[in-house]
C-alpha cells in the first residue's frame, strides 16, 4: 500500500512549474550621431522611449521572453542620443495550462526582466557620457490587458508602448 503522505511521482510530474533559467542582454546599441559636439552643447532633451515586449518557445518547455527599450533623446529635431537594449530571459515553463501560459509569458516575464533592463539602459546612457536615464515602472498587466481587448491584432506574447517625456 502506498505511503499517503508521499507523493505519487505521476502526479509530481503533472505539477505546473516554472524557473529562470537564464537572464542576458541579447542585444545592445548607443549611437551619438553628433558628437563630440552635442558635449559642448547645454540642452535639456527630450526623450522618447519604446518599450516592447516578445516571447516564442524555442524548445520543448523552454521559452525565450525578451523585453526592448529604445530610448531616443533629441534637442531639437537634432538627435543626441539612441540607446536601444534587448534584455531577454530563458524560462523553463512546464505543464501551465494553456489559458495561463500567454499571461505568464506576457505578464509574469516582463516584469522579471524589467529591473535588469531599466539598470542596464541607465548604465549604457551613463557610459555614453550623458545623465543616466532612469525607466519608469511598467504594468505589463496594463499592457497585456490592453493588448486583449484590442484582440488578435499583434502576436499574442508580442506588445510595445511608446512613452514620451
Amino acid at each position: 500500500m502506498a505511503d499517503p503522505a508521499q507523493p505519487q511521482p505521476s502526479s509530481e510530474q503533472n505539477q505546473p512549474s516554472f524557473q529562470i533559467e537564464k537572464v542576458y542582454v541579447k542585444d545592445l546599441s548607443l549611437e551619438i550621431p553628433h558628437a563630440p559636439q552635442v558635449f559642448v552643447q547645454q540642452v535639456q532633451p527630450q526623450l522618447e522611449i519604446q518599450i516592447h515586449t516578445n516571447a516564442a518557445q524555442f524548445s520543448e518547455g523552454y521559452y525565450e521572453c525578451s523585453v526592448t527599450a529604445t530610448v531616443t533623446a533629441k534637442a531639437g529635431e537634432r538627435t543626441l542620443f539612441l540607446a536601444e537594449v534587448a534584455q531577454a530571459g530563458i524560462f523553463s515553463v512546464r505543464n501551465v495550462p494553456a489559458q495561463e501560459l500567454d499571461p505568464l509569458l506576457g505578464i509574469g516575464c516582463p516584469t522579471i526582466l524589467f529591473p535588469y533592463l531599466r539598470e542596464s539602459i541607465s548604465d549604457l546612457v551613463t557610459r555614453g557620457g550623458f545623465p543616466p536615464v532612469l525607466l519608469n515602472p511598467v504594468s505589463f498587466e496594463a499592457l497585456y490587458m490592453q493588448r486583449q481587448q484590442q484582440g488578435a491584432a499583434q502576436r499574442p506574447a508580442e506588445s510595445k508602448i511608446e512613452l514620451a517625456r
